[in-house]
């Protein structure tokens, strides 16, 4: 095996921050779409069907026919900017390495997908080319699962199978039950109370995973409804004011439920004119939030009878969630030098002692 090749050490040693999403596709087009899905699709902590039985399905049914009914879905949401995830955690990272200075802290902050570009690959190499030498790895999915959480690991792992010199690495595992992260969701909910009104259901959507996950020791069902008990809390809501559900259900298995889908149907159908809609998993608006809740939900309620449905944006960019992650980050880098001239501090005490050491 060849190792890459390091970058010249001509600066000095950097903390740096890898905030992780999930993926997007580079276009809201057929071929880019097939291209994501291969990748996405092709991870075993994604798809836990032997290769042999799973391969002839992806490449002889999945991705000859889903790419350009997914395609039409990522270009009903696509903006100027491009994909509202990677837009929106582009922006997250800005404001992070921002709000960490501010705070005293000089560290790096890079952005990555786990699926698509920009590569966890690369923005590692990017990262080591700027000096950086301790790496926190920050998957944006608060609650763990091995479909997300264990993944981005997998992909870092992958990385550090043909680097030389590894950087220190800490990954931060989950923060579905952080007080700060806690704190950002209620403030979206309670924003969108004072401008909308406060009447009828809160709906919390979590993605979905197979049920068998659950049995097979995976913490993400228990974490979502920690996640939803924490907010309705916060929110000071009776048990009788919100449901939580599960979307994004694929294939034929019996996945984690409620659906939201049907549950959105039963809601209406029950006589509830009103549903607020919010998903505490995704920290930043995506196909799954914007489409398929806020296009598909949206007639799925209304088309049952229901009369009025607001899906509450995610966390994004908004100051809350950006205090929140930089709390996070803050609490998960102790111990490692980060504000401003800790470095060249280190090095000289390192410098100091080797002299000591050469005198005695």
């Amino acid at each position: 095996m060849r190792f890459a090749a390091e970058p010249a050490p001509d600066k000095p040693e950097r903390t740096g921050i890898l905030l992780v999403n999930l993926g997007t596709p580079d276009a809201p087009t057929p071929r880019a779409v097939r291209r994501y899905l291969r990748e996405f699709l092709a991870d075993p902590r994604v798809i836990e069907i032997p290769r042999a039985l799973w391969w002839p399905i992806l490449h002889g049914l999945i991705l000859r026919t889903r790419p350009a009914k997914s395609a039409a879905k990522y270009a009903a949401i696509w903006t100027r900017e491009g994909s509202p995830l990677a837009t929106w955690t582009r922006l997250q990272a800005a404001r992070l390495l921002g709000t960490l200075g501010e705070r005293g802290h000089a560290v790096l902050v890079h952005w990555a997908m786990r699926y698509g570009q920009p590569s966890i690959a690369s923005a590692l190499d990017a990262l080591k080319a700027h000096g950086a030498t301790r790496v926190l790895v920050l998957p944006l999915y608060p609650q763990y699962s091995a479909a997300t959480t264990a993944s981005a690991f997998d992909a870092v792992a992958a990385w550090s199978r043909r680097v030389r010199r590894l950087p220190e690495l800490r990954v931060v595992n989950q923060f579905h039950d952080d007080e700060a992260y806690i704190a950002a969701l209620a403030a979206r909910v309670t924003e969108h109370w004072m401008r909308e009104g406060r009447d009828g259901t809160l709906v919390m959507s979590f993605h979905g995973l197979p049920a068998r996950t659950r049995a097979l020791g995976d913490p993400y069902h228990g974490q979502c409804l920690t996640t939803a008990r924490l907010l309705a809390e916060r929110l000071a809501l009776r048990a009788d004011q919100y449901v939580v559900t599960f979307q994004s259900r694929f294939g034929r298995a019996r996945w984690l439920e409620p659906y939201t889908d049907a549950t959105l149907r039963k809601l209406a159908a029950q006589g509830h004119e009103r549903v607020d809609v919010i998903c505490p998993g995704f920290t930043a608006d995506c196909l799954e939030t914007l489409e398929e809740i806020g296009i598909e939900g949206r007639k799925s309620f209304l088309a049952a009878g229901g009369k009025a449905f607001n899906l509450i944006a995610c966390l994004n960019d908004s100051p809350p969630w950006i205090d929140a992650l930089a709390k996070l980050s803050i609490r998960h880098l102790q111990g490692w030098p980060s504000q401003p001239g800790a470095n060249a501090d280190l090095l000289r005490q390192r410098a100091q002692a080797d002299a000591a050491s050469a005198v005695r």
